[in-house]
């Protein structure tokens, strides 16, 4: 199992955009074989910083969710929505394995 941490640099005053993206990518990696567990958006302290996670059960299944992503019109759509709005200045992956009860 590996899970993929998003930290997300965004425009502060583009919140509203950015939730919009996350909810769409919320929905499109659950439907190419991810389990999202949700973006985390700034409350107190930093307002340019937003996170995400989200699992597949392995890396070769992320590799897979990547390929069809680039293809998928669905997300090549979300893709063009964070262009389009500049709400996502930069972004940061990591690969992380879980640890679960």
């Amino acid at each position: 199992m590996i899970t993929i941490h998003l930290r997300y640099e965004i425009d502060p005053d583009k919140l509203e955009e950015f939730t919009q993206y996350g909810r769409e990518w919320i929905r499109l990696v659950n439907r190419l074989g991810g389990t999202h567990h949700g973006y985390f958006m700034p409350s107190e302290g930093d307002s340019d910083e937003a996170f995400a996670l989200f699992t597949f059960p392995s890396m070769a299944d992320y590799e897979a969710y990547r390929i069809a992503s680039r293809s998928d019109p669905e997300c090549l759509a979300a893709f063009q929505f964070a262009r389009d709005t500049q709400c996502i200045r930069r972004y940061e992956r990591r690969f992380q394995t879980p640890v679960f009860d």
